[in-house]
């Protein structure tokens, strides 16, 4: 029957994604929409990450403006169009409540999604991130619904404090630790600012693997693997490339009624048409 297949084929990409946090360092970056995912798999990445911001920029919203529905249908539109295995970057889960949070994770299993990341911030300005009990609370029960659905989908913990204005190195791995004890896989803590605090937290949470966002040039993947760090991902910046080049070339044509822009440009359509 199709719903087998389908559910063969989400238990292997599964198991492969757990392999890949097993030894060595992959690199998992983030497609925005179904164009993007094809060609990222095509060439040759292992596994691929959703990007909420990209996936926002690519409905006319903000980060964070995407409704549950339209994220769910999202991540299964990803997970449909490539055989390679799908993480979902699942913002704060969409919901406060441990209890709902359940529910959210639960759903998003269904998606065909082989790993999924919650985060620990509020979108308050004033307390960004939720108490660390809280915090926890909502790994624990991410943790429940992931094993009631018996998917096996690699949890990620995420602490945002460096996101939000809070760049406290001993808070980031004190929440870390907490949230690999409530059954967090993977942890990840974005946009760390040098070397040196990369390599303190995958030491603290060893032998845990880490997920290492790199969204500007202070690091190579060999570095980053020497380093102990597992999984790399790059967030929305591959779709702000992607704005940022045609911004350019639309804002010549709106300003100057030129096309100098429209020189060089990659055969798309070739490109589209190559065997998977």
């Amino acid at each position: 029957m199709p719903g087998d297949r389908a559910g063969s084929d989400m238990d292997e990409r599964v198991a492969a994604f757990r392999r890949l946090h097993e030894q060595g360092t992959f690199v998992m970056p983030n497609p925005w929409d179904v164009g993007s995912a094809v060609t990222l798999e095509r060439l040759g990445f292992p596994a691929l990450a959703s990007t909420s911001a990209g996936a926002a920029w690519s409905m006319g919203r903000a980060d964070n403006g995407v409704p549950l529905d339209a994220m769910l249908a999202h991540l299964r539109s990803l997970t449909e169009a490539v055989s390679v295995p799908v993480n979902a970057d699942f913002e704060g889960g969409f919901a406060v409540e441990p209890e709902r949070l359940r529910e959210t994770v639960l759903a998003a299993t269904a998606t065909g999604i082989a790993g999924l990341s919650i985060e620990d911030s509020t979108g308050d300005a004033e307390h960004p991130l939720h108490d660390r009990s809280l915090a926890v609370e909502r790994i624990l029960a991410s943790r429940g619904a992931i094993d009631e659905s018996g998917t096996g989908v690699v949890l990620t913990a995420r602490s945002e404090g460096y996101v939000v204005g809070r760049p406290d190195l001993d808070e980031t791995i004190a929440r870390l630790r907490a949230y690999a004890d409530g059954g967090a896989d993977c942890l990840y803590a974005p946009r760390l600012g040098s070397v040196e605090e990369v390599a303190a937290i995958v030491a603290a949470v060893a032998p845990k693997p880490v997920n290492l966002l790199i969204n500007a040039p202070f690091i190579t993947v060999a570095e980053a693997a020497e380093l102990g760090v597992r999984r790399i991902s790059v967030g929305g910046t591959l779709a702000r490339a992607a704005w940022g080049g045609w911004l350019d070339i639309a804002r010549e044509i709106a300003e100057q009624g030129t096309f100098s822009g429209f020189a060089g440009l990659p055969d798309v359509e070739g490109l589209m048409r190559q065997s998977p």
